[in-house]
């Protein structure tokens, strides 16, 4: 794509995300949109959201299930960005009028204390670089109409992030068997989600390590005092005002969040 094409849809999903309002897929109108396209649409709308005053604080890594690749049909991960203004605290609410089409994945956040850049960081290294892990949420939400996504659309629209909560402890990473931990997502009370850390690349430690090696590839690295989003340990969960929300995880603690 040319790089005015690019700019033209990066600006066309900020004016969507601040508005906020949808647009018909990318890929409907661009067939012949790249993943490598789709990451460069990416980094416009982020650039618009910081040049607004925004701070990138840290990653989400997606797709990262094999339900979730044979869904999106790819056979990786993806990632996006997080920024402060996406932060919640646990037992914050979000109101939905900020939001399009949210829905709600519970999952295990990082948090880093070393820089990590690829190629070759394995598991191990993310586990010496991290200085604690904790119980969040992701609000996953979309800009493209009806969630009618295919992974470009997905990752141009910032691998389809909206918000995200953390809880209020971290926890020692090597204290913790990440891949075994299992996960309750309660929605107002009762149980809507079940999980284990393994459904995440079968330990969201992995999930890490793939980002560093990933951004590697693009010259990029993550840095130390940056959050990473692992990926979702259960399937999503829908959402509308007056929900309230809680994520508890084996030796992790939980995580809050209510909606208006």
């Amino acid at each position: 794509m040319e790089q005015s094409l690019i700019n033209e849809l990066g600006d066309e999903l900020y004016l969507a995300l601040t508005s906020p309002s949808m647009v018909d897929p990318l890929t409907s109108r661009f067939a012949d949109m790249s993943l490598g396209d789709a990451y460069q649409v990416q980094q416009r709308l982020m650039a618009r959201r910081v040049d607004q005053g925004e701070h990138i604080v840290g990653w989400k890594v997606g797709a990262t299930s094999r339900k979730a690749m044979e869904r999106m049909k790819v056979d990786q991960p993806n990632f996006g960005v997080l920024t402060d203004r996406m932060l919640v605290k646990s037992g914050g609410c979000i109101e939905m009028a900020t939001l399009n089409q949210p829905l709600v994945e519970g999952e295990i956040a990082f948090l880093l204390q070393e820089d990590l850049a690829g190629p070759g960081v394995t598991a191990s290294d993310v586990l010496r670089a991290t200085k604690g892990v904790m119980a969040c949420f992701e609000i996953i939400d979309t800009r493209i109409r009806n969630w009618q996504i295919r992974i470009q659309d997905s990752v141009a629209d910032n691998s389809s992030c909206g918000m995200f909560v953390l809880g209020d402890q971290w926890v020692d990473p090597q204290q913790v068997d990440l891949a075994s931990c299992g996960m309750v997502l309660e929605k107002n009370g009762a149980v809507a989600g079940t999980g284990v850390g393994s459904a995440c690349l079968d330990s969201p430690a992995n999930a890490v390590a793939w980002l560093a090696n990933a951004l590697g590839q693009r010259g990029m690295g993550l840095k130390a005092g940056e959050v990473v989003l692992s990926g979702a340990l259960s399937g999503v969960v829908p959402v509308a005002a007056g929900d309230n929300l809680k994520v508890i995880i084996d030796g992790l603690g939980s995580c809050s969040v209510r909606f208006a």
